[in-house]
């Protein structure tokens, strides 16, 4: 094992003293060192995969889905769209709120068309109840 080591070194050595280093992609750059210590050390390395295939857990990918149907309510001026959004985006947090995974206490509720209303100045109507 240590012949191995020996024949590895010095051909690194060779290289080096030859220059085959020095134009490397992201020479001369930080190297940065994300912190996993909150990932469980067993899951650590699957983890690093799924992140550089750029691939995220649904109930993420369902969050990251209800924030931008968040940020369009605001700009919707039409009431029939906004509510029809409305929907849409309840039924997406009855289906987050039913994977299951996580905390209860981190669960989003159907409140959005209430606050809309209360944005937007408009009264509830009869049969609506304020959450």
């Amino acid at each position: 094992m240590y012949a191995f080591q020996e024949v590895v070194e010095r051909k690194i050595r060779e290289a080096q003293e030859r220059g085959d280093f020095d134009d490397l992609e992201g020479s001369h750059e930080p190297v940065i060192i994300e912190d996993d210590s909150h990932v469980p050390e067993d899951l650590r390395l699957a983890y690093k995969i799924l992140k550089n295939a750029d691939c995220l857990p649904p109930e993420i990918e369902l969050r990251k889905e209800i924030r931008r149907v968040e940020d369009l309510l605001e700009s919707i001026p039409d009431e029939q769209e906004r509510y029809r959004h409305m929907k849409r985006l309840n039924l997406m947090i009855t289906k987050l709120n039913m994977m299951g995974k996580g905390s209860p206490l981190l669960e989003d509720t159907e409140y959005y068309y209430y606050k809309v209303l209360e944005k937007t100045g408009e009264k509830y109507k009869d049969g609506d109840k304020k959450r």
